[in-house]
């Protein structure tokens, strides 16, 4: 029965940039822990240029990766830590960014050109509470078939619609047609 390998922890690939990967004669080092190294290996360890090849020792004697953090800047910039914990960190903070970053929700609304008062109200109220959250709203009359000769409804009940949410969102364009669709955006006001 074949053995099945155990691999907790991430296996270093040949390409990553990383130790003996490195292949600039000098690098400057920079990082937080170089007091802590220096202590270690009882040489003073500032942030500057050094030889690849006295960085890739330090590193080794430490138990830590020498990781190229920069490859363009001359020359490239290192920092000696524990790779897998570097690779955790970065995916962290990438998720933090995207998580900060902010996602446009566009809630849609659909009127038929002959659409009733209270339906309109209906859907008004749906709007509201969509531009209140911070979504935009794309609110299109959709004309089947025949429908198409009132495209003059269809514009008057966009523009009714558009009138009565003044104080939530504004319209980014007048209605315009698409197709079989007159549609407007509507963007919430910034609070």
């Amino acid at each position: 029965m074949a053995r099945r390998r155990f691999t907790p922890r991430r296996v270093k690939k040949q390409e990553d940039p990383i130790n003996e990967n490195i292949k600039a004669p000098e690098i400057r080092l920079v990082g937080e822990n170089l007091e802590e190294i220096s202590k270690v290996i009882g040489t003073q360890i500032l942030s500057g240029v050094y030889p690849t090849k006295a960085a890739r020792q330090w590193a080794e004697e430490m138990g830590l990766d020498l990781v190229l953090i920069s490859e363009k800047a001359i020359p490239p910039v290192c920092k000696i830590v524990d790779y897998n914990k570097f690779l955790y960190l970065q995916k962290k903070k990438q998720k933090e960014i995207k998580s900060k970053s902010a996602k446009t929700v566009i809630k849609e609304i659909r009127f038929g050109p002959n659409t009733d008062d209270h339906d309109f109200d209906f859907k008004l109220k749906h709007a509201k509470g969509f531009l209140s959250d911070g979504a935009k709203v794309k609110v299109f009359v959709h004309f089947k078939g025949r429908t198409i000769v009132f495209k003059d409804r269809g514009e008057l009940l966009l523009l009714r619609f558009i009138k009565e949410l003044e104080d939530y969102g504004t319209a980014e364009s007048l209605p315009k047609m698409e197709g079989k669709r007159m549609i407007v955006m509507i963007s919430p006001k910034k609070k």
